[in-house]
Parts: structure tokens; sequence; C-alpha cells
């Protein structure tokens, strides 16, 4: 082996480790920045909702942009600002616009991670054999199969969608079948949040500390423990859909 070839796999072989630390650091951030941000922005719902409403001309339009861009890069998660949608805008509305931002949110953090990670993750996740399964069931199966395991992976509400987009678009998921996959899988939580919110809103509170102020405490746990109950049976279709498809922890690698 000459000289230069060996330099060039030196440079092969930073430039991997390079990107495996983008990756690692990048899933970090995408794990804990967006919960922090989540909350910070259900407390400041009511004057970023009134800022909103101040702009009926273009105001869905700017909601949609943002939410595509900070669900993308990870800063926002997707349950704060479809509350907010729906606070604002309505259940029909506030779903519409929702969805349409979680679904670009979502190419531009599979592209972003695909950028990113070049590859250098697929040999990481190879080596163990779970990780190899489940890479190879949406990597390797026909796009319909892949869309069906996106949209199982998509469907519990407790899925975190920037690390998800990380993770897919680092292991080599194909780009239709995730984005088809995301707005089936998501479509049944963020109508449900949506909706819950609007509800909220409908009370004529102006933020949620009003709302508490006025219903009381009561009302409030009544219609959070409804939300979460039908969120835990969207959660468990979901979670027995993928042990019999093999994805869950429940199940063993073949």
């Amino acid at each position: 082996m000459n000289e230069h070839t060996t330099q060039l796999l030196d440079r092969f072989h930073h430039l991997a480790l390079w990107r495996r630390r983008a990756v690692f650091v990048l899933g970090g951030l995408w794990i804990t920045v967006p919960p922090l941000m989540g909350f910070w922005l259900i407390a400041r719902i009511g004057p970023v909702g009134d800022w909103l409403r101040e702009r009926p001309e273009d105001g869905l339009i700017i909601f949609t942009l943002v939410f595509a861009v900070t669900s993308g890069i990870g800063v926002l998660p997707t349950y704060a600002q479809a509350i907010l949608g729906g606070w604002v805008f309505g259940a029909t509305l506030g779903s519409a616009a929702s969805m349409c931002g979680l679904v670009a949110g979502a190419a531009i953090g599979f592209f972003l991670a695909r950028s990113i990670s070049g590859g250098a993750i697929v040999a990481l996740v190879d080596r163990n054999p779970r990780g190899a399964v489940i890479r190879n069931a949406l990597v390797d199966a026909n796009q319909g199969k892949t869309f069906f395991l996106i949209t199982l992976l998509r469907l519990p509400p407790n899925s975190p969608f920037a690390f998800a987009n990380l993770a897919m678009g680092a292991a080599g998921v194909r780009a239709l079948p995730l984005l088809a996959g995301t707005a089936i899988g998501m479509l049944p939580r963020t109508i449900v949040t949506c909706t819950a919110a609007a509800t909220a809103a409908a009370t004529g509170a102006r933020d949620i500390q009003q709302l508490v102020n006025e219903k009381g405490w009561i009302a409030l746990a009544i219609g959070l423990c409804t939300l979460v109950v039908v969120m835990m049976i969207i959660a468990a279709i979901a979670r027995k859909a993928l042990t019999s498809a093999g994805l869950s922890s429940d199940s063993k690698p073949a």
C-alpha cells in the first residue's frame, strides 16, 4: 500500500469518525432540547397565540413554516406546536397546518441527518443484531412494507420526532415511505391534540393559566385524563402492531 493510498484511507477514517460524532451530538440535542422548549411554548401560548391571531392573512402560513423548520432542526416538539395550532386556529385548520408542518419538518430532519451521517452510522447499527434486523426491515424491504413499518413507528404518542428523523436518515431509509408513513402515522395523535387544544381555547381563556383559574384543576384534570386515555389506546394499538412486525422490544430478532 503506497503512501497516497494510506493518506486517503486516513482521511476517510477521520471523516467517518467526525460524521459519527456529529450524529451522536445531534442525537443528544434532539432528545433533550425539544421537551424543554415544548414546556416553554405551552407556557407562552397566550402571547404567541395573540401574535398569530393579529396576522389573519399570514398567521397560518407563518405557523406552518415555523413548525416545519423548528421541528426539522430539533428545536420545538411537534406536540407543543400542535397544541398551539389547535389553540389558535381550531381543530380543523390547526390539524391541517400541523400536519403540513410536521411532514415538511420530517423532510428537513431526514435530509439533514443523511447529509451529516453520510452512511457512517450504518456500520455501527449493523454491529448490533437487533439494530441490524430493524434497519434491514426498514431499508431492504419493499417501499410498501417500509411505509407500513414507519407508520407504526410514528403512531405512538411518545415516539420522539426529531430523533426518529435522525435515526432513519442516518440508517438509510428511503425518503418517500418515510414521509408518507410519517403523515399517516402521526395523523391520529395530531388530530386528537389539536381538537383538545381547540376545545380548551373555546372556553375563552387566553392561556393555560387563565384556563386553570377559570375552570379549576378538576376540569383540567378530567380533560387531561381523557387525552391521556386516548393517547394510551393509540400507543397500545401501535405497540401490538410493532410486536407482530418484530420491531417491538417485546419481540425477539430473527
